[in-house]
C-alpha cells in the first residue's frame, strides 16, 4: 500500500539556476527548508489502510562533467509551493523542472565510489553552521568564508567529461516517535529529550567520586557545548540521510575524487561538538577468503546505494536506512546558494538578470 501511494504521488526534479550575484546569506535558504516541514500524515486510517506516508524531499548538489548544479527533488504536489518559496527569497534565481539526471547511469557501465554519512556524536550536538562562520551578518563578498565553497570548487575543477559526482541530502520533518509507557504518549527521546540527556551527561562529569565534595565548575568548552545543544533543539528538526556517489568510465575513474568529496563534507565538523563521518562505504575492504566473494559483496553494496540514490529513498520500504536529525540552520549550512565567493568558471550560473516588464509598455 505504501509503494502504491508513493507511486501515485509522483515526483518532480527542480533545477535552481543561479545568477552571477547572490547577496543573501544562508538565512534565506533556511526559510525555504523550514517550509518543507510536513510532520503529519493525516488520519491513522490514511496511514495504515491507504499507505500514506510523511512527505520527504531531497536537496542535491551535483557535478555533471564538471558543471555544478543545484536540484530540489520533491513530491509533485509541492512543485508550486517550492517555486513560490524560492522566488520569494531569491527573485533572480530561475527554477526549471528537468528530467532526472540519474536515469542514464547503470552500474554495469561504470566504475563507482559511494558513501553514506552519519554523525560523530549524538544528534542534539550541532555541526559548525553558517552562524559560526559569520554568514548571518551578510559580510561583503571579499570577507566571506563559506564552508560550502571548497566542495563546490572541487566538484567543478576536479572533474571533466565523463566524471559525475552526486551528493544528496534527503530530509523529512522530525517528530516524536517513541512511546512512553509511563506517560502513555509519544515522546521525542532522540531530539528534545535527547538534548536534556546530553546536558545531564556533561553535568555528571563535574561531580566528584566523593559524594561529600561539591561538583567542580564547568569548563568553558562544557559551557559552550551545553549552550549549543540547548540552542540547537529550539529550531525545527529534520530526519536526514546524506549520500555521495561518484561514477566514471573505468578507464578514467579516479579514486581521489571520493577523498575530495569526503574532505569537502568535513568543513562542517566541529571538534568539540559534532561532524560527519562515513558509514556503509561500499569501497571498504572486506576480509573474505576469496576475491570473487569480496567483489560480489562490494558490487551488491554499490548497486543498493545507487538504487537508493536514484529513488531518493531513506525512510520507507526497501530503501529504509539509518538517519540522524539536523535542524534548519544546519541544513541551510550544508545546502545553500553560494554568492560570488564561488568563482570557478565551471559553476553553472545565469548570464543575465530577469525582471518584470514595465507596466506602461504599449500593447
Amino acid at each position: 500500500m505504501r509503494a502504491k501511494y508513493i507511486m501515485k504521488e509522483g515526483s518532480v526534479l527542480l533545477e535552481l539556476k543561479i545568477p552571477k550575484e547572490i547577496l543573501k546569506s544562508p538565512v534565506a535558504m533556511e526559510i525555504i527548508i523550514a517550509s518543507f516541514s510536513q510532520p503529519s500524515v493525516g488520519s491513522y486510517l490514511d496511514a495504515f489502510l491507504n499507505g500514506k506516508v510523511r512527505s520527504w524531499f531531497s536537496l542535491e548538489l551535483v557535478s555533471l562533467g564538471g558543471q555544478v548544479k543545484f536540484f530540489i527533488w520533491a513530491p509533485k504536489k509541492f512543485k508550486n509551493p517550492i517555486e513560490s518559496q524560492v522566488y520569494a527569497q531569491f527573485p533572480t534565481v530561475e527554477v526549471h523542472e528537468v528530467s532526472d539526471y540519474t536515469l542514464a547511469t547503470q552500474f554495469s557501465d561504470i566504475s563507482m565510489w559511494g558513501m553514506q554519512l552519519e554523525l560523530t556524536k549524538a544528534d542534539p550536538y550541532p555541526i559548525k553552521t553558517y552562524i559560526d562562520y559569520g554568514l548571518d551578518k551578510d559580510p561583503k563578498e571579499e570577507f566571506k568564508i563559506d564552508p560550502m565553497t571548497p566542495l563546490v570548487e572541487f566538484l567543478a575543477s576536479s572533474m571533466g567529461t565523463g566524471h559525475n559526482a552526486w551528493i544528496q541530502f534527503i530530509l523529512r520533518a522530525h517528530k516524536a516517535e517513541d512511546w512512553d509507557s509511563t506517560e502513555k504518549k509519544l515522546v521525542d527521546k532522540r531530539w528534545a529529550l535527547g538534548a536534556s540527556d546530553e546536558v545531564k551527561k556533561i553535568r555528571e562529569k563535574t561531580k566528584s567520586k566523593d559524594s561529600l565534595e561539591p561538583p567542580r565548575r564547568l569548563t568553558k568548552a562544557e559551557e559552550d557545548a551545553i549552550l549549543a545543544i540547548e540552542k540547537s533543539v529550539t529550531k525545527p528538526g529534520f530526519d536526514v540521510t546524506i549520500r555521495a556517489v561518484y561514477t566514471a568510465p573505468k578507464d578514467i575513474f579516479s579514486a581521489a575524487v571520493g577523498a575530495g568529496i569526503t574532505a569537502g563534507l568535513r568543513n562542517y565538523n566541529s571538534g568539540e561538538l559534532n561532524g560527519f563521518k562515513g558509514i556503509n562505504n561500499p569501497d571498504v575492504k572486506y576480509s573474505f577468503p576469496w576475491q570473487d566473494r569480496k567483489k560480489k559483496k562490494r558490487n551488491k553494496l554499490k548497486t543498493n546505494l545507487l538504487d537508493s540514490y536514484k529513488n531518493r529513498g531513506a525512510f520507507y520500504n526497501e530503501f529504509k536506512t539509518e538517519y540522524f536529525v539536523l535542524n534548519t540552520e544546519e541544513l541551510a549550512t550544508i545546502y545553500h546558494l553560494p554568492g560570488g565567493v564561488a568563482t570557478t568558471p565551471a559553476f553553472d550560473r545565469i548570464g543575465s538578470k530577469k525582471s518584470e516588464a514595465p507596466s506602461n509598455l504599449p500593447l
